[in-house]
């Protein structure tokens, strides 16, 4: 569970970085964004053996290999990104940036049993609930992060940040998409009180209560207000995990990528 987090959290903050307006921000934001993305990287390799694939299995063998060696990857484009980040060299920054990008998502596919799992099964819709996943998680991160930036940079331009937000918005209305195809497909699964609360909590902390605040933060910035966005961010981070965690106890029992 903490490796697919760490690998789903790389994923998302470097897809809403290659999307966001980089040349409004300072590259100050992408050289720390980059020392967060080393920490994750670190983390996803010392703990990728102990995921399962989509068919229940431990992760092994040649699949856990390379799948460290991709997160090893974007490790190492990381920390070239937070040097040339440091030196102001924006296009090796953007570099970078897609290296995570890539690497981060072919760890990601080959956690999931490797390129065999991209056609529409089980396993893929897998992939495919893990990818908009990635993008409500990297939408919601990135943009508390770039909030708080606001701090240090308070002259920049807020674009930045609003466009941040109506990927988040976007991205939130994939993963609703998704759930939803999902509990239409296999709600008559969930049993128990136990089950129906981790849905309810899922749904509720995980796709509405974000999305309500992506709107929310996209109305505050008219009046540019970033330190009034940024707090509302930062409770659309604390639901956003909470459902995601409530998502992988589902999975874990029923198997399903609600």
């Amino acid at each position: 569970m903490i490796a697919e987090f760490s690998l789903l959290l790389i994923f998302g903050m470097s897809l809403m970085w290659c999307l966001m307006p980089r040349a409004q921000v300072t590259a100050g934001f992408f050289r720390i964004q980059m020392m967060i993305v080393m920490g994750l990287s670190v983390l996803a390799i010392l703990t990728l053996g102990a995921l399962s694939s989509s068919a229940g299995e431990r992760l092994s063998g040649p699949l856990l290999r390379n799948a460290r060696i991709a997160a090893g990857t974007a490790l190492g484009f990381a920390y070239f990104g937070s040097i040339v980040w440091l030196l102001g060299r924006r296009v090796s920054g953007t570099v970078a940036m897609v290296g995570v990008l890539l690497s981060s998502l072919t760890s990601l596919i080959l956690a999931r049993g490797g390129v065999s799992t991209l056609g529409f099964n089980e396993s893929g819709f897998h992939l495919l609930s893990s990818l908009a996943t990635a993008g409500v998680l990297g939408g919601v991160v990135t943009g508390m992060l770039l909030g708080h930036w606001y701090l240090t940079a308070p002259t920049m331009s807020i674009t930045p940040l609003n466009v941040l937000c109506w990927w988040l918005a976007l991205a939130i209305a994939v993963r609703f998409g998704i759930s939803t195809y999902a509990w239409l497909d296999a709600g008559h699964n969930l049993h128990g009180g136990v089950q129906w609360t981790w849905f309810a909590l899922r749904w509720l902390g995980g796709i509405l209560g974000p999305f309500v605040i992506a709107i929310m933060a996209i109305q505050i910035l008219r009046y540019r207000n970033t330190q009034a966005a940024t707090g509302v961010l930062f409770a659309g981070v604390i639901l956003a995990f909470i459902g995601e965690m409530s998502a992988a106890l589902l999975y874990a029992e029923l198997r399903l990528p609600f």
